[in-house]
């Protein structure tokens, strides 16, 4: 066993130990991911535990054998605890690594940031957000992938097959330094017990969406995404957020970002959350402003806060079912509603039934499956049912993209249109994201200060705003809402603290305003005013995702649930000059639903960076206009035009629109 302790560098470069660290206790001060299901077979128990003494030399195979397989037992997976390293997980400046490619260095700062615990939601099981999105498996592949990435340079390329890194291969200085896949699985094996049996043997996991890809920026991502919808959403009904009621649900890695949006949006905010543990981190956090356990008190405390026209976000610590039925018998009016718990996910944690507490129903998940979806899917039909009443009063509600209304329809709730076709409510992509904001080519670009220094991240902010200012004089009225939002959202990013991990930024660009602030960055790089820049963006975006129930679900054309975008989208990266590429099955609503790729890319102040950031950015975002435009939706063909003024070899295929009168004749 190790009996001196190695610096972090000594640790990344070690890797898999040779000797063995000691056994590491099961730290109950964190929060854990459930106990999955047992779900495999004796004989694919005796594979899964194979597979993982693979990563280990012969002779620790007597040591860690009945460790993986109480792992296995207990959890449901084998992660491999043992192996944590002893370190603080952060995103340490970048010149802290030790590493030959300053580009291998950034990917790096990029995965200790989706560990770190500030961050992530179940650190110690490697998983970032939404329940079950991983940055790896297991922590062998955690320790085999940054040594691989610590060696490299600039001439191979990492190929990550699901969190197994696979090796490195010769390549180019062109190329990306790493290929990710996650999830990657043959048609007909993508229903979710496929990804149970699995992940729990060891060979794929569930990247969700920037987890997997190294890509998350902690609660902020999304808090610029909920803030943008949720002021959208009360100019769809016509009403001030002033004073106004928005009901939701979840606290966790990505829904934990409502109350706050919605406090930078300036509404009173209610979201429901079972887990004491995350609501307390959030009210720690000041993502929430106050937490309330009585629906009784709830009630008057939102009457009091709409008759006060406060703006404030409030956590009721219960289940979101019974906050809709309260608020349906008190006459508390809901202007708008939407649901942000992990329903991609509802049989591993994703979602809790009602009546029943929160360790007890840890405990029917692990060990009474099918119990536990009866009662899941119960409490969705009382929460359709819930909803149902309150918008018959006036509320407008939307699926917030988490398969609410997909997983609802499965249970047999009244959710169904009238046509027995669609849903009876909308995708907030359908009516708000997806025409306002994709259309025309706006979607979330983000950057991380690799510097590790706030006063680059503040030296950042000045110059994306003024790139937007400018670009804004001369921009057509069809995206001066969108320009006129990400400025003000830019100039209160430092006042509204969303720093969670890295310094990072996000705001909502074109393709236009990508490269402008990209090339902006760059030329600051290198006049020495900042350092290192590491450019990105959720998959959550106009190009990166095929995801019929959200990114997608405003194409019309019987294309939404064809995945050649994404997959056109993470090639043309590839080759354009993406420092990292991934593509991943399942991120956001749900393995086998969903195909999202993202990148990240490095700026280094230069003229090479300069040359990728302008072909693969403006592919990045075009690929995407140019499916919405063949799709006739009217934005697109209006941003895709455009495009094709400002760029004289680009050439795009448009549709012809049919005179429906026409059709109707047939």
């Amino acid at each position: 066993m190790h009996t001196t302790k190695l610096s972090f560098k000594d640790q990344i470069l070690e890797g898999i130990p040779n000797i063995l660290p000691e056994p590491k206790p099961y730290d109950t001060s964190i929060n854990h991911a459930p106990k999955r299901k047992a779900i495999l077979s004796a004989e694919e128990e005796k594979l899964a535990l194979r597979n993982a003494l693979r990563y280990f030399d012969k002779k620790d195979h007597k040591t860690l054998l009945p460790e993986f397989k109480n792992e296995l037992d207990t959890y449901g997976r084998i992660y491999m605890y043992r192996l944590r390293p002893d370190y603080k997980m952060y995103a340490r400046p970048i010149s802290e690594y030790p590493a030959k490619s300053t580009q291998a260095a950034a990917i790096m700062l990029m995965i200790q940031n989706n560990l770190d615990y500030a961050v992530a939601q179940h650190p110690h099981e490697l998983i970032t957000y939404g329940g079950n999105g991983g940055v790896f498996s297991n922590w062998a592949q955690y320790r085999l992938t940054m040594k691989y990435l610590a060696e490299m340079n600039d001439e191979q390329t990492l190929t990550m097959y699901s969190g197994h890194p696979m090796g490195l291969f010769p390549s180019h200085k062109e190329a990306p330094r790493v290929v990710v896949t996650n999830g990657m699985m043959i048609p007909n094996y993508s229903q979710p017990d496929d990804w149970e049996k699995f992940n729990a043997l060891g060979v794929t996991q569930y990247g969700q969406m920037t987890a997997g890809s190294y890509m998350y920026i902690g609660p902020q991502g999304i808090v610029h995404g909920t803030t943008i919808t949720v002021l959208n959403g009360f100019r769809k009904i016509k009403k001030e957020p002033k004073g106004n009621l928005f009901v939701t649900s979840g606290l966790g890695g990505m829904s934990g970002a409502q109350p706050k949006a919605g406090n930078i949006a300036g509404c009173i905010t209610v979201c429901a959350e079972v887990n004491p543990k995350i609501t307390q981190v959030r009210l720690d956090q000041g993502w929430i402003d106050e937490k309330i356990t009585d629906l009784d008190q709830l009630v008057t405390r939102v009457e009091k806060a709409k008759a006060d026209k406060e703006t404030i976000s409030i956590a009721y610590l219960g289940n979101i079912v019974d906050v809709w039925e309260k608020f349906d018998d008190a006459n508390v009016h809901v202007d708008l509603g939407s649901d942000q718990t992990s329903l991609h996910n509802p049989w591993a944690g994703g979602y809790y039934p009602a009546d029943i507490s929160f360790e007890d129903a840890n405990d029917m998940m692990a060990n009474q499956p099918e119990l536990f979806k009866e009662k899941v899917q119960e409490t969705l039909r009382r929460h359709t049912n819930a909803i149902n009443k309150h918008t018959s009063k006036g509320t407008y509600f939307f699926d917030y993209g988490n398969a609410f209304l997909l997983e609802a329809s499965r249970a047999g709730a009244d959710i169904m249109a009238e046509n027995g076709i669609d849903f009876r409510y909308p995708s907030y992509v359908q009516d708000i994201m997806g025409p306002m904001c994709f259309d025309y080519g706006f979607g979330p670009f983000r950057w991380v200060c690799a510097s590790g220094k706030p006063e680059d991240l503040i030296k950042t902010d000045a110059i994306a705003c003024k790139v937007l200012e400018d670009i804004k004089k001369n921009s057509p009225e069809e995206i001066q809402q969108q320009m006129a939002d990400n400025i003000q959202w830019i100039k209160g990013a430092q006042e509204n603290k969303l720093v969670v991990g890295s310094q990072a930024r996000i705001l909502y660009a074109d393709a236009e305003g990508r490269m402008k602030i990209a090339e902006a960055f760059n030329q600051a790089i290198k006049n020495g005013e900042i350092e290192t820049v590491i450019l990105g963006r959720d998959h959550h975006d106009v190009s990166g995702t095929d995801s019929p129930y959200r990114e997608t679900s405003n194409i019309y054309d019987g294309s939404r649930f064809t995945a050649d975008m994404s997959i056109q989208n993470v090639i043309g990266d590839s080759f354009r000059g993406a420092t990292w590429v991934s593509i991943h099955n399942g991120g956001g609503v749900g393995w086998g639903e969903v195909i999202n790729g993202g990148f990240g890319m490095v700026l280094d102040g230069t003229k090479e960076a300069s040359k990728k950031l302008k072909q693969m950015l403006f592919w990045d975002v075009n690929n995407g206009i140019s499916r919405r435009s063949w799709a006739r939706n009217e934005g697109a063909v209006f941003a895709i035009k455009r495009a094709m003024e400002v760029e004289p070899n680009l050439k795009i295929t448009l549709p012809n629109f049919v005179d429906d009168n026409l059709l109707d004749k047939v």
